[in-house]
Order: structure tokens, then sequence, then C-alpha cells
């Protein structure tokens, strides 16, 4: 019986650690600010959540003035592209990948480029014509455009 009580005291453990991590990273997010970007060729200055999740779900492959749609994104481990995918799109980033797995395995489509700091995430958006991403708002500089969208 006494080793029925450790199991059950370790689960309640673990359990702990995982709402409490998950609360924690609730409220990394509502720290940060996460803005999407796109490159100064795209004419639009906001896009609805469900447009934005079209755009990064890899569905929506151009722009209303034809440019091709280039999406960038940071590592799925990045904290950022967490905070991202849960303030801006309200989906988890397992869910984006698994969208992106699928498209690239069934042959359907192209996963997005992926950058690995904020730096390159903003070089690579000002340099590419239709490219949209994201950044903390401490990294915008007039190289590139914020977009406004729902939340």
């Amino acid at each position: 019986m006494a080793g029925t009580s450790t199991y059950f005291l370790r689960g309640a453990f673990i359990l702990t650690l995982l709402v409490t991590s998950f609360f924690a990273d609730t409220a990394l997010s509502s720290d940060e600010s996460v803005v999407v970007i796109i490159h100064p060729s795209v004419t639009t200055n906001s896009l609805s959540r469900n447009l934005l999740r079209s755009i990064f779900s890899m569905r929506l492959r151009t722009w209303e003035n034809g440019l091709p749609v280039s999406v960038f994104v940071l590592p799925d481990d990045a904290p950022l592209h967490s905070i991202f995918a849960k303030q801006k799109l309200n989906i988890f980033p397992y869910q984006l990948r698994s969208t992106w797995d699928r498209l690239v395995y069934s042959g359907t489509g192209q996963a997005p480029f992926i950058v690995h700091t904020e730096l390159e995430m903003r070089t690579r958006i000002a340099s590419t014509p239709g490219a949209i991403g994201y950044l903390s708002e401490s990294m915008i500089n007039d190289s590139i455009q914020v977009v406004h969208t729902d939340e």
C-alpha cells in the first residue's frame, strides 16, 4: 500500500508542475508584446485573425496585389513563437507544426521559412517582397511595416 501512495504523490507532483508551467507560460505571454510585421510592398495595414491563420497555416499563397506570400517563423521552441501562436492565432504551436507537416508530407504545400533570431526575422522580412512574420515590439524599426490584428 505504501507503493501506491508514493505513485499517487509523484503523479500529484507532476500534475502540479505541469499546471504551474502552463500558467507561468500564460503569464509570460501577457507580459510580452508581439506584433505582426510585413514587407512594405504588401498593401494592407490590418488583418483579421482568420486571415492571419490562413496565412500562417500556408493556405493563403498570394496577397491582394498578386505578390506571393512568404511566411517566416522562429523555431518551434522559441518563446516568442509560442507567444505569437497563442496571442495572435489563438492556437498552440504544435497545431501549427501539425498543419505544416501535413502539407509537406502530403506534397500539397510547404512549411514556412524558419529564422533563428528576431534580428534575422527583421532582416529577411525587410528584404523579401510579400513577406510576413512577427517580432517583439522592441525590435520594430523603419525597414518593416507593422500590421494591426484582431485580438
